[in-house]
C-alpha cells in the first residue's frame, strides 16, 4: 500500500485539482465565476469540436468571450480547462484523451502534451502521505481542494499543530468521516470564508502580485503592538491583515479554538485513547 502513487490532481471520483492550469489565476476566481468558465467551456467544447482542426475555434471563442485579467501575468490560464462529467464535481482538460475516446490533443495548448503529462507540483513533494491521504479525506469539493492541497504550508503547519496537541500523527483514516473530518474541514474551509481576508486583488495566499513580480505579504506586528503569533504561516496563507490587536486576537482565537475542538473529539475515540496530562500546542 505505501508503494501506491497518490494522486493529487484527480485523487477520485468526488474532486480534482485545476491550479496548475491557471485556474485561480483569474482577477476575479471566486467559486461561482470559476463555475461559470468552466460549465461555459464544457458545453461550447462539447457542441464544437468534432475533429482536431475545430479546437483552434474553441479556443479563440473563448479568449474572446471571456475575462482574461489576471492575478499573476506570467501564469498561464489554459482555456482548455473544463468541468468533466456532467455533475460537475471534477475539473480537468478536456484535450486529455480520457475525454476524447483514446485521441490526445494536448499537443495544441500552451504547455503542450508532454509538460501537461509529466508535471508534478511542489505539494507532491513536500506534503507527506499521510497529509496527502488526509486531505483527499477530508475534502470533497473541486474548489476547495484545489485552494488546499497547493497551500502547503497550510496544510503542514496544521497538521503539525494538531499532531504536536494529540501526541502522535493522526492517521489519514480517522478523516474518513465522523467528527474528525468535519473539524478538520472547519479549518480548511477558512480558504474561503475567513474573515480578515485582505480584500487586494492582487493576493493568493502569503503572495501578492505586481505585474510579473511576487513578493510575500508580511503581518506588521510590530505596528499591532504584538509579536509574532505562533499561528503566522497560516494566517499568511489565509491572505490575512489585521486592522488593530483585537483582530489579530479574535483570529487567533479562532484557529485556537478549531484545534481544541479537535484534540478533545481525538482524545474521546474508543480506538485511540488520549492519556497524556499536558497538550502541546
Amino acid at each position: 500500500m505505501d508503494d501506491v502513487f497518490i494522486h493529487l490532481c484527480q485523487p477520485d471520483a468526488s474532486k480534482s485539482c485545476g491550479a496548475c492550469c491557471g485556474l485561480y489565476n483569474y482577477a476575479d476566481s471566486t467559486r461561482e465565476s470559476l463555475a461559470g468558465r468552466l460549465r461555459k467551456r464544457t458545453v461550447l467544447f462539447s457542441g464544437t469540436v468534432r475533429k482536431p482542426e475545430d479546437v483552434k475555434i474553441f479556443s479563440e471563442r473563448i479568449t474572446m468571450s471571456e475575462d482574461q485579467s489576471k492575478i499573476y501575468e506570467v501564469i498561464y490560464c489554459c482555456e482548455y480547462l473544463g468541468f468533466l462529467g456532467g455533475e460537475e464535481k471534477k475539473v480537468g482538460c478536456l484535450l486529455h484523451p480520457l475525454q476524447r475516446n483514446g485521441v490526445d490533443l494536448r499537443e495544441v495548448s500552451f504547455y503542450g502534451k508532454d509538460l501537461c503529462n509529466g508535471h508534478l507540483c511542489p505539494s507532491y513533494h513536500h506534503i507527506s502521505r499521510e497529509e496527502k491521504q488526509s486531505l483527499i479525506n477530508i475534502i470533497d469539493d473541486w474548489y476547495l481542494y484545489g485552494l488546499c492541497v497547493t497551500d502547503i504550508d497550510l496544510v503542514k503547519s496544521y497538521f503539525r499543530i494538531i499532531s504536536e496537541a494529540v501526541g502522535e500523527m493522526p492517521s489519514s483514516g480517522k478523516f474518513g468521516n465522523g467528527m474528525l473530518r468535519e473539524i478538520a474541514l472547519s479549518f480548511f474551509s477558512f480558504k474561503v470564508s475567513w474573515p480578515f481576508r485582505s480584500p487586494a486583488t492582487n493576493r493568493f495566499g502569503k503572495y501578492y502580485f505586481d505585474g510579473s513580480q511576487y513578493m510575500i505579504k508580511q503581518i506588521d506586528y510590530e505596528s499591532l503592538g504584538r509579536e509574532k503569533s505562533r499561528f503566522d504561516p497560516i494566517f499568511l496563507s489565509l491572505s490575512s491583515e489585521f486592522r488593530d490587536s483585537e483582530e489579530l486576537k479574535e483570529a487567533e482565537k479562532l484557529i485556537q479554538d478549531n484545534i481544541d475542538e479537535f484534540v478533545s473529539a481525538y482524545t474521546q475515540d474508543p480506538v485511540h485513547p488520549f492519556h497524556r496530562g499536558e497538550l502541546c500546542y
